[in-house]
């Protein structure tokens, strides 16, 4: 339901918008003010999705949380999305949004209502998730393993056969250990 009210009331704002902003400066000028606007969000939001985009990546070559430049890449990208839409409520929410104080605000006002839990997350709501795989309590599963050789990994003592590929094309293997198994 808040969605379909959302659908409702934000068109009907940037028709009174449009007609109180055309009223004052005119229809050309007000074309021409969502026009540059749309424009200045893109050069932004270039911008502001590239260094998103390079704290993601850092995060993830330090093995540190993701969890803050993933909600401000989000969050780009929804700006990006309002400050195409045509009208000045959503290009001032796009404007808003571009701006890293407003998108740390909004992942703490949105982080209070999210449950983080080892099975996943969700929103806030009179039923909690259980903890685990959903139907089952936490279980051990135990399990044996072996380590076998692949017959298409060539070594220096043994001479494999080379097999055609298709479209004629050689397989390349490497000496080196998958990095699944420590070599002996």
């Amino acid at each position: 339901m808040p969605l379909f009210l959302l659908f409702i009331i934000v068109p009907i704002i940037e028709i009174a918008l449009f007609i109180q902003v055309g009223g004052l400066i005119g229809l050309w000028p007000t074309i021409a003010l969502v026009l540059l606007s749309a424009v200045i969000g893109t050069v932004l939001i270039r911008s502001q999705g590239a260094r998103a985009l390079n704290e993601i990546q850092q995060s993830f070559r330090t093995l540190s949380d993701p969890t803050r430049p993933l909600a401000h890449g989000a969050m780009i990208l929804l700006a990006g999305l309002l400050l195409l839409t045509p009208g000045f409520f959503t290009d001032t929410i796009g404007l808003l949004l571009l701006v890293p104080a407003v998108r740390d605000w909004v992942m703490r006002r949105a982080g209070r209502h999210v449950k983080v839990s080892r099975g996943g997350f969700g929103f806030d709501s009179a039923e909690q998730p259980r903890h685990g795989w959903p139907g089952r309590d936490d279980e051990v599963i135990d399990g044996d393993y072996v380590v076998q050789d692949d017959p298409y990994t060539s070594r220096d003592d043994i001479e494999l056969p080379k097999r055609e590929l298709p479209g004629d094309e050689r397989r390349q293997r490497s000496n080196r250990p998958s990095g699944w198994t420590r070599p002996d």
